[in-house]
């Protein structure tokens, strides 16, 4: 029997765009999903959008929109990075769907029915500023175990301790800065310092489900005080309105914690997709032997690792298999930071034309099945993309493609040879460690194990030389062999990088003129056999373009306020400047306009052999005989303007602060004694 997985990453937060964290995630998956389908496996992949909670709330009413109309714009985004990477989930839902609100329902009935749900009144933070019961994560203060400040109020991103808001030390509202103040409310707890809790979970979290090094740091939920209590409390699943979220059966006003929720996304993701095939979920579950993983980064263990095993076996579900945490990703060896500059925007790199694959292996290279951030150095990335992905693997089909093309009509030679055999041989039995290092998750294992075996590759064809035997007399037989070694070889690699290359490996297998290569296939040799015509199937890493990834853009400059109190405006070429035909204009009259308390009717003389009539808004700085007989500026080609006094024929120049309340007064420009009307101002 095949084996059957569901697989599932950790659900992204639908406030932002994706980040390059978020794919390493991906690929990760991705291609540990991949091998086990070319291993035979029957895989459901999914994920969904996490859209609910206080932030989404509240940014979306700073957007002006509801939060599902927030929600909405941000998933609309999210294709085109999936796409863009070859990330193929078989079904991407939203927490806010119809499926997981009655399954989070439901299953909040049968946590309740089971014993498991408390309520209670209790102290929470509430923003007098707000005006509102403050979410966790809105809540900022220092961590009461490492004493790490700026930490949220739900857990600690230094050292992990999970504890409530109140715990915290000096805390501040993250929404306004103040003090938040104590408040009693109602809430709704899920009973984990149950003993039955207690005694599962210590068991689950021991028996090889995780990673050892998450599993010693889980066990420290169950060390037990002098009473023999264990450290593992209860957990809060509810919210006071308003909250963005599902509602909880039979308490008004009241909403589930999103981390509630969230995780059972999975679940309706799942259902969504089963659904499409016309598939019960439940009858999908509960088939013997079928595995439940979840890849998470390290930041969210806490959730996964106690609360969600505990909300589905206490509910009557499938426990998870296997959850497969990672590290972080960091470049150049430190943190990503928006605010620093400090990431890699994986949309910027698609936007510059970098091969998504590129990325995929470089990421693999890195991938191991221990909890440990990987870092992307830029000059590293560049040199394994072109010596190994390249310079090794590529290549070996360039240097091999061209002679069968030209001499052979490509095809393949029937036999290559005991020298090429032993080679080939060689390489196939090396199939079996490298579907395992995939399936332990051992990537970087599988990527040496592959290059290693391309160095051999080469090590061949240089003892060969193709390109000298193909000048040599009678060596055509030789030169056929050689090539279909290297056309075999290069065959058998791609079948072991296929998980992490799958748009390449697509192209390989239309020009070798083969079915979707899986593992199995590394075990049959081709054989006679006819190719297509080689087109060239991955370059080099263009340098240029990943010092543009990583340099974040310069800010603009800041605008340079002058004591007008308004900025300089937008740079203009010296063409635009000439377009505007400012001339010397004598103002021979000057009256109040009747009906307007700002104009003023201007006659000006600018050297026509007539006059024009300007209404220019200056009236409150200047009596009209203050002006009569004086010289000024003004825009001479500007189109006449029709408004309620007559037509205005110009604009006069004065010059004016910005804040015109807080700094009064206009002046107009007045040009040198001996300027004449009709001057061109240049």
């Amino acid at each position: 029997m095949p084996r059957k997985l569901f697989v599932t990453t950790a659900l992204p937060y639908a406030n932002a765009a994706f980040h390059i964290g978020h794919m390493m995630e991906y690929i990760q998956a991705d291609t540990w999903v991949r091998a086990q389908r070319m291993m035979g496996a029957e895989v459901n992949f999914v994920c969904a959008d996490d859209a609910h909670g206080a932030p989404i709330m509240i940014a979306a009413e700073k957007a002006g929109l509801t939060p599902q109309q927030f929600v909405a714009q941000i998933a609309a985004g999210r294709q085109q990075y999936l796409d863009g990477f070859h990330i193929a989930f078989d079904h991407w839902h939203s927490t806010d769907a119809p499926e997981n609100h009655a399954l989070a329902q439901q299953i909040y009935r049968q946590l309740r029915d089971n014993g498991l749900i408390a309520s209670r009144t209790i102290e929470q933070f509430f923003d007098p500023e707000k005006g509102m019961f403050l979410p966790d994560r809105f809540i900022k203060g220092e961590c009461p175990k490492c004493g790490a400040k700026d930490q949220y109020g739900d857990n600690c991103e230094v050292c992990g301790t999970v504890y409530a808001p109140t715990d915290l030390k000096n805390p501040y509202s993250a929404l306004s800065g103040a003090t938040p103040v104590l408040k009693t409310s109602e809430h709704y707890f899920f009973s984990l310092s149950d003993p039955r809790c207690v005694a599962f979970l210590e068991q689950w979290t021991q028996d090889g489900k995780l990673q050892p090094e998450v599993a010693n740091k889980v066990r420290e939920w169950f060390v037990r005080d002098e009473h023999g209590k264990p450290a593992l409390g209860d957990w809060d699943i509810s919210r006071d309105a308003p909250y963005f979220g599902i509602e909880i059966p039979d308490a008004p006003g009241k909403y589930f914690y999103v981390w509630l929720d969230a995780p059972i996304g999975y679940l309706a993701s799942l259902q969504a997709l089963l659904a499409k095939r016309g598939e019960d979920m439940d009858a999908y579950l509960a088939q013997p032997g079928l595995e439940q993983v979840h890849f998470i980064g390290k930041d969210i263990v806490t959730f996964h690792t106690l609360f969600w095993p505990a909300t589905l076996h206490f509910s009557g579900r499938k426990v998870p298999d296997h959850i497969h945490v990672h590290g972080f990703l960091t470049v150049n060896n430190d943190k990503m930071s928006k605010s620093r500059g400090t990431g890699i925007s994986p949309l910027r790199y698609l936007e510059l034309g970098l091969n998504p694959e590129w990325l995929r292996y470089y990421l693999a290279a890195k991938l191991s099945a221990r909890v440990e951030d990987i870092d992307f150095n830029p000059e590293d990335f560049i040199a394994r993309v072109n010596s190994d992905l390249v310079g090794k693997y590529i290549n070996i089909a360039s240097r091999a493609a061209g002679f069968l093309g030209k001499r052979f009509g490509n095809t393949l030679s029937a036999d290559v040879g005991v020298e090429g055999r032993a080679l080939l041989d060689g390489l196939r039995a090396h199939q079996a460690t490298i579907a395992g290092l995939y399936d332990s998750r051992e990537f970087a294992k599988a990527v040496r194990e592959t290059m290693a075996l391309a160095d051999r590759v080469n090590e061949y064809v240089d003892q060969h030389k193709p390109w000298e035997l193909a000048k040599k007399e009678g060596a055509e037989a030789a030169l056929h062999d050689v090539c279909t070694v290297c056309i075999e070889a290069f065959r058998l690699l791609t079948i072991y990088l296929k998980p992490i290359l799958p748009a390449l490996a697509a192209r390989v297998e239309a020009f070798l003129q083969v079915g979707p290569l899986q593992f199995a296939d590394a075990a049959r040799a081709l054989g006679r056999h006819q190719i297509a015509d080689y087109q060239h199937l991955m370059q080099r890493v263009d340098a240029a373009k990943v010092e543009a990834l990583i340099t974040p853009p310069a800010p603009p400059a800041p605008p340079v306020v002058h004591p007008g109190g308004e900025p300089i405006a937008a740079e203009i070429g010296i063409d635009a400047f000439g377009a505007v035909d400012l001339r010397v204009a004598k103002i021979v009259n000057a009256e109040l306009v009747e009906g307007s308390t700002k104009l003023l009717k201007l006659t000006l003389d600018v050297g026509e052999g007539r006059t024009r009539q300007v209404f220019s808004g200056i009236r409150s700085a200047y009596a009209p005989e203050q002006l009569v007989g004086k010289l000024t500026v003004m825009v001479a080609n500007l189109a006449p303007r029709k408004m309620k006094f007559g037509i205005s024929e110009g604009m006069v120049l004065a010059a004016s602060h910005a804040d015109e309340k807080a700094n009064p007064g206009i002046f107009v420009l007045e040009p040198h004694a001996g300027a004449q009307p009709g001057m061109r101002v240049r």
